[in-house]
């Protein structure tokens, strides 16, 4: 029998924010310059989900740098214009919040950069550890990131829950132990991620309150 949740990690793009259209438009922006004509929208959805150096690494290992950087520069100068929310994220987490569960970030976006998501929707303030790719050697889906948060919150990973919108979320969780959940709204798509088997798929945030009492605290 599963023992009860205490504790949530979060994926941050695509899951608490949505980064979906930003980052598609820094990776065409790449695209464009240096394979103008070659990639569309839907070729670089492909690209989402794992650190930069990853993904540029598998299209021009000679430039992975020079990419990565050019990236960046788009990515940050677009960032507040590009970024918006999902519905029902802030209520849902001010009232695990009020429940008493305790929740962390585990991405693998720099650390800098995730302050940046969640200060410009203001969700900062419901974490206080924030695990990012700037924190570890070996990104998701390897349990490194999320071990990190589960010894930062004092948590166990059989009373633990880790939430996404990629595989590499979904298997992370399962390489660290925790139970997982899939968000509906992924931009891969909803039967995509089913694949990876995650414990939960989520159609909406507030599905995620179903886990947590009232009385939790």
């Amino acid at each position: 029998m599963n023992k009860p949740i205490d504790t949530i990690l979060f994926d941050l793009d695509g899951t608490l924010i949505n980064t979906n259209e930003l980052i598609i438009a820094s990776f065409l922006h790449v695209m464009d310059r240096y394979f103008p004509g070659e990639y569309g929208r839907d070729d670089v959805l492909q690209f989402m989900g794992p650190p930069l150096v990853e993904s540029f690494e598998r299209i021009n290992p000679a430039k992975v740098d020079e990419m990565v950087a050019y990236y960046r520069a788009f990515n940050l100068a677009q960032h507040d214009l590009l970024v918006t929310g999902f519905e029902g994220v802030g209520e849902t987490l001010q009232a695990l919040h009020d429940r008493g569960v305790k929740m962390a970030i585990v991405s693998t976006k720099r650390n800098d950069v995730v302050m940046m998501g969640l200060k410009l929707m203001k969700l900062n303030h419901y974490f206080d550890v924030v695990i990012g790719l700037d924190d570890v050697i070996n990104a998701k889906p390897d349990p490194e990131p999320l071990n990190k948060a589960l010894i930062a919150l004092g948590s166990s990973p059989d009373t633990s829950l880790m939430v996404g919108d990629n595989h590499h979320d979904i298997l992370g969780g399962k390489n660290a132990g925790t139970r997982t959940a899939g968000v509906a709204w992924t931009s891969k798509g909803r039967e995509y991620l089913a694949g990876y088997e995650p414990d939960y798929m989520l159609e909406t945030m507030q599905d995620l309150l179903k886990l947590f009492p009232e009385q939790h605290r």
